[in-house]
């Protein structure tokens, strides 16, 4: 993104050629993802002005980080539509074009100097958590290491004008086509499992443990160290095009999720100790999210987002491009996790990330990072940067 999914946590639990549509979702034991009823972007939502920024709590460590990131985001800022509604290319091009020389340390009085805030409908905001995982992994089969992690398989494709009803957005379906030549459904989890790729993808890698591969798919990228200490980055190049199932979601339902005998805790860690405590029903219960992802090899310094730029732990958040900008910087607050607040950049997406105010932290790699990623269901409020003048020109156009 994640990968991601990853995606990153409460919602994994709740919940391509291709071109990649982003990490596949997000963990924890929430609500099921798909796209929400209600406004189709940040315009419908609605949109009113938010304080000034200079009035905001950000520290100086934050305005830097987020200054290096929105200037790193300024190339596809000023190359992309903003299907929020909100920007057009030229709104951005007065920040970008500062921001490639402004002097760090005075990040904040960039962002003061530059852009006014905004708040989307309600500006309630929910943010999960996302990281970079490292597992056991290794680019050669090596004993012990059986679980395949394949690539972009060939045969996965969107379905020709007339093969397939057309997806809501308009685009094909993925799937293969058959010996027959008829549009069918890509594998699923369990065929692949079971070797349908033989043949069909290459294989960039194997790991040890498949609940880590599992978790790796969920995040959407991560890393992999072999024996001898070597190490491989690896990201989301795709998905077999089958709706995501989040299993912490399906765990709630069967009262798997509590604080009871026999129980577990709805984060991500408690979900992987359930399928490791009972192996059988675990391998199962992956098996009924029947999305699945695939990889290929990334070089460079950090993990890619939906953006194409690298996404910076505690810098970096994904969001549902129909309601922030993708690039955009976006302050949030939550009163139950103060670890998430500040200012990030909008630098990915997630396939349980939908809607207005909903967000998705990233915070990097390292045990640490896996931590507070899995336990992060943040609660606040969310404010998104906009170029000024940005409002004053929705507003006449109305």
């Amino acid at each position: 993104m994640r990968l991601g999914v990853i995606g990153a946590l409460a919602l994994l639990l709740a919940a391509c050629a291709v071109v990649p549509q982003g990490r596949p979702g997000a963990g924890g034991a929430g609500p099921a993802p798909g796209a929400p009823a209600g406004p189709a972007n940040a315009l419908a939502a609605g949109i009113r002005p938010g304080p000034a920024f200079a009035t905001l709590p950000v520290g100086a460590m934050d305005a830097r980080a987020a200054l290096s990131g929105f200037a790193e985001s300024c190339p596809k800022l000023l190359a992309r539509d903003d299907a929020s509604g909100l920007t057009r290319a030229a709104d951005w091009r007065r920040p970008c074009v500062a921001a490639a020389s402004w002097s760090p340390d005075l990040a904040n009085a960039f962002f003061a100097e530059f852009f006014e805030t905004a708040r989307v409908g309600d500006a309630a905001a929910f943010a999960t958590g996302y990281y970079e995982p490292e597992i056991a992994g290794s680019p050669v089969h090596l004993p012990g290491y059986d679980v395949p992690i394949y690539g972009m398989p060939a045969d996965l494709v969107r379905a020709r004008e007339g093969d397939a009803t057309p997806l809501a957005g308009g685009r094909m379906p993925l799937g293969r086509y058959d010996h027959d030549g008829v549009f069918v459904p890509y594998y699923d989890r369990g065929a692949i499992e079971d070797g349908a790729l033989e043949g069909r993808a290459p294989v960039i890698a194997w790991a040890h443990d498949p609940v880590e591969v599992f978790f790796l798919q969920v995040q959407g990228s991560g890393m992999l160290r072999a024996p001898d200490g070597s190490v491989v980055r690896i990201g989301y190049a795709g998905q077999n095009g089958l709706p995501y199932t989040g299993i912490g979601k399906l765990m709630r339902e069967r009262g798997l999720i509590g604080d009871g005998p026999g129980q577990y805790p709805g984060s991500m860690q408690g979900i992987m100790q359930y399928i490791r405590d009972n192996p059988e029903a675990g391998a199962a219960l992956m098996r009924e999210n029947r999305s699945f992802v695939f990889f290929r090899v990334l070089t460079g310094d950090g993990p890619l987002g939906a953006l194409g730029v690298p996404v910076r732990g505690h810098a970096s958040v994904a969001a549902d491009p129909r309601f922030v900008p993708l690039g955009a910087p976006v302050w949030l607050a939550f009163a139950d996790h103060p670890e998430a607040n500040g200012l990030w950049v909008a630098q990915d997406t997630g396939g349980a990330i939908k809607g207005a105010n909903r967000f998705d932290t990233f915070w990097g790699a390292g045990d640490r990072a896996r931590l507070t990623a899995g336990g992060m269901s943040g609660h606040g409020e969310a404010l998104v940067l906009l170029p000024k003048g940005t409002l004053a020109r929705l507003a006449g156009e109305r």
